[in-house]
């Protein structure tokens, strides 16, 4: 995938999946805007460890709960680069709780960086893409949306809803030469499972018909297919990478 002279935003871009599919977009040519809600180590971290992309990459803090704080970002970014082309909506947390004991603010954190998060950063990125009659948009759900794993009606609920908006969305501006879809992963390989107890990560890999998690590669190569320009005729599509799930 050539993304020469592209400009990609990847929200949570400096760390696991994130920080994967930055560096997937820097190898194939890519201007990339990495945000990061406020792990000041871990983008410095990212940046000196791609230091062979130094003039492509750039990273800022940036709570994509806040809709002031994306304004400004937005307005950042069409004051430093010509124009982007690329939004990939990856932020997103986990706080796990059954249900019956799942706390407002447990349900609220996820609710607001993973659905609302992904609202406001593409309603954003929609309103420049428009000028330029091209963009892509690849939201990071899960299949957890429609698994429903237990434990996670917050995260399964935020996942579910990035999908509906991006069915909405991509309809609103499909006409306009920007395509919505999303990426399903499943079980990935990164910091998000590694606070999972051993036993019940040995479990989830048994269920996995691959019998393993899968890589971060894995899903930022179908990241950059959906983000191409060659995936012209798909939009409000959602593409799993499951491992057969």
């Amino acid at each position: 995938m050539d993304f020469n002279n592209q400009t990609v935003i990847v929200t949570g871009g400096t760390r696991g999946i994130g920080r994967g599919i930055s560096e997937a977009f820097l190898k194939n040519g890519a201007t990339v805007i990495a945000t990061y809600a406020g792990n000041d180590a871990a983008a410095a971290k990212m940046k000196e460890e791609n230091s062979q992309y130094a003039d492509r990459i750039h990273t800022f803090r940036c709570d994509v709960r806040d809709e002031a704080a994306v304004v400004d970002f937005y307005k950042m970014v069409e004051e430093k680069f010509p124009k982007i082309e690329v939004l990939i909506n990856n932020s997103g947390i986990r706080r796990d709780q059954v249900t019956a004991m799942m706390s407002m603010i447990e349900w609220n954190d996820v609710i607001a960086t993973n659905l609302t998060g992904t609202f406001l950063m593409s309603k954003h990125a929609v309103l420049q893409f428009m000028k330029n009659r091209y963009g892509r948009i690849v939201n990071m759900s899960s299949i957890g949306g429609s698994l429903g794993l237990p434990g996670q009606a917050n995260y399964a609920a935020s996942k579910a809803g990035q999908i509906a908006i991006s069915k909405t969305l991509s309809k609103e501006v499909a006409k306009r030469g920007i395509t919505v879809n999303n990426v399903c992963p499943g079980f990935i390989d990164t910091e998000l499972l590694a606070d999972l107890p051993e036993e019940q990560r040995k479990e989830y890999a048994k269920d996995v018909p691959m019998k393993r998690f899968g890589r971060v590669e894995e899903v930022a190569a179908a990241v950059l297919f959906l983000a191409s320009k060659e995936a012209s005729y798909i939009t409000g599509a959602s593409l799993e990478i499951s491992g057969g799930l």
